[in-house]
């Protein structure tokens, strides 16, 4: 049996609230704690919550066969998400060689799903506005926090260190996320809502 990559977790949930947090501090995984408010916490929190939007957006391609192949894909960006996150909830200069991380591999792995996904769709003429179909804005608003979560992430690198995978990988995921946009409305046989500046209200005749 091949060597694990990384390490397994190694966790009891048996609690959930502990009132530790209760004055505005929280614990790394090394036991440092931090104000809530600080770039390294919102960071994978922002991870957090961009892992979060993924798994609704999975949950829509789940009821559809169509988009079973896209499914598959979140599932296990979820994981790679998690991944990420467990490397931003250690202290700088801490982490275990076989600590979960992204790795170029997984950046690579994006490459490639983007260009095989748009290969063979219409190139855009314009850009393109969340909706047309519930995926295409479900995976819209997961791309927005991904550049939330990317944002944040190179604030943090100013200060202390980042491994350069982390903001790699978001970077790339946000292209991904928006080439999965219009390969999950055309699979669908949805049509792509395309930016028109002369549809606001100030370019309408009569106004």
């Amino acid at each position: 049996m091949p060597e694990e990559k990384f390490n397994q977790p190694r966790i009891t949930l048996s609690r959930i609230y502990t009132r530790r947090g209760d004055g505005g501090e929280t614990a790394l995984a090394g036991g440092l704690r931090l104000p809530k408010e600080s770039l390294r916490i919102e960071a994978y929190g922002t991870v957090d919550e961009l892992m979060a939007v993924t798994g609704t957006a999975r949950t829509t391609c789940d009821a559809s066969p169509a988009l079973a192949p896209l499914a598959a894909i979140l599932l296990r960006v979820q994981h790679e998400l998690f991944n990420l996150g467990s490397i931003l909830a250690h202290e700088p200069g801490k982490i275990h060689p076989k600590q979960p991380r992204v790795t170029e591999a997984d950046i690579a792995q994006l490459e490639h799903e983007i260009d095989t996904m748009l290969d063979g769709l219409p190139a855009l003429r314009s850009f393109t506005l969340a909706g047309g179909c519930r995926i295409n804005a479900e995976l819209h608003v997961a791309r927005t926090v991904c550049r939330r979560a990317e944002r944040v992430l190179v604030r943090l690198s100013r200060e202390e260190e980042v491994l350069a995978e982390c903001l790699h990988y978001l970077n790339r995921l946000s292209d991904a996320l928006f080439a999965w946009s219009r390969w999950a409305t055309h699979a669908l046989g949805a049509e792509e809502t395309l930016w028109q500046p002369n549809q606001a209200s100030s370019a309408l005749p009569n106004r």
